[in-house]
């Protein structure tokens, strides 16, 4: 919860995993991912078919959360141009990623972690991506002084229920 003069936590957003999933056997899909139709037209998915992945009801969900949200993807603009309307978003804040170091490399953790932390400058944040680990949840803890969920997503199956519900939850947390 936010009071007068407290900015909303941020949720910086991942595509690929959690709005696209990818990666499920054809046991766990026999007739293949399900695939939905968007406000945005025939013409979006054709330009990219992998965005008929993406469940456009997301985006009303994805609005009504208590954060401010932030693309955290390598589809940097692009995710303004084709994932935001596709989800009826606005246009968002969009990450802008240095370039990799071997150090973060050599350690384990995932080469997003450090530039998000930066990006937050203190502030309340969740991170959603399907490739959050251990290591990533330990920097951020040492290394980030407001509250922080990083919260990995199944890449297989993307954004559910249970991630919204989670998501919820530690947003009302005080």
């Amino acid at each position: 919860m936010t009071g007068p003069g407290r900015q909303r936590p941020l949720l910086f957003l991942d595509v690929d995993g959690p709005l696209i999933p990818f990666g499920a056997t054809p046991q766990q899909y026999p007739d293949g991912y399900p695939t939905y139709h968007s406000g945005s037209g025939p013409r979006a998915a054709a330009a990219n078919p992998l965005l008929a992945r993406i469940d456009p009801a997301h985006g009303p969900r994805l609005a009504t959360l208590a954060c401010e949200l932030v693309w955290a993807t390598t589809w940097m603009d692009d995710a303004n141009e084709c994932v935001a309307p596709w989800l009826g978003l606005p246009d968002l804040p969009v990450v802008l990623w240095p370039e990799e170091s071997d150090e973060e490399e050599r350690s384990g953790l995932h080469w997003k972690t450090r530039p998000l932390v930066d990006w937050a400058a203190g502030r309340s944040f969740l991170w959603v991506d399907d490739e959050v680990t251990d290591t990533d949840r330990a920097w951020v803890a040492t290394h980030h002084r407001g509250r922080a969920l990083l919260h990995r997503v199944d890449p297989c199956h993307g954004l559910t229920d249970v991630d919204f519900a989670a998501l919820a939850e530690w947003l009302r947390a005080p």
